[in-house]
């Protein structure tokens, strides 16, 4: 099992930055993707970035050269750099860990709130 606790959500301005950290805890030396998806009320959640073990990163194409996603495989944390979020970037964002095996942990989500 793996516990994620996310951090750094809220309010922020179009054009502005904000960070979100994620803390993985428990079997943490199993997991092998660390990333981020998010969800809109009746929508279906997804990917926003994500990063394997090895350092590839994948991300949505809507937040290519905006968003960067990093990782300190230290203290088991997983990072999102938002700079020059949109207000169509609003939205609940999940912090995930998938396995080696293929199990996937998902944290409680926090709220961002990008306002013109």
């Amino acid at each position: 099992q793996v516990q994620l606790v996310e951090s750094g959500g809220g309010l922020v301005q179009a054009g502005g930055s904000l960070r979100l950290s994620c803390t993985a805890s428990g079997s943490t030396f199993s997991i092998d993707y660390l990333g981020w998806y998010r969800q809109l009320p009746g929508k279906q959640r997804d990917l926003v970035a994500h990063m394997d073990s090895r350092g590839n990163t994948n991300y949505a194409d809507s937040v290519k050269g905006r968003f960067t996603i990093s990782r300190d495989n230290r203290r088991n944390t997983v990072y999102l750099q938002m700079n020059s979020p949109k207000p169509e970037d609003t939205a609940v964002y999940y912090c995930y860990s998938r396995s080696y095996g293929g199990d996937r942990f998902w944290g409680q989500g926090t709220q961002v709130t990008v306002s013109s």
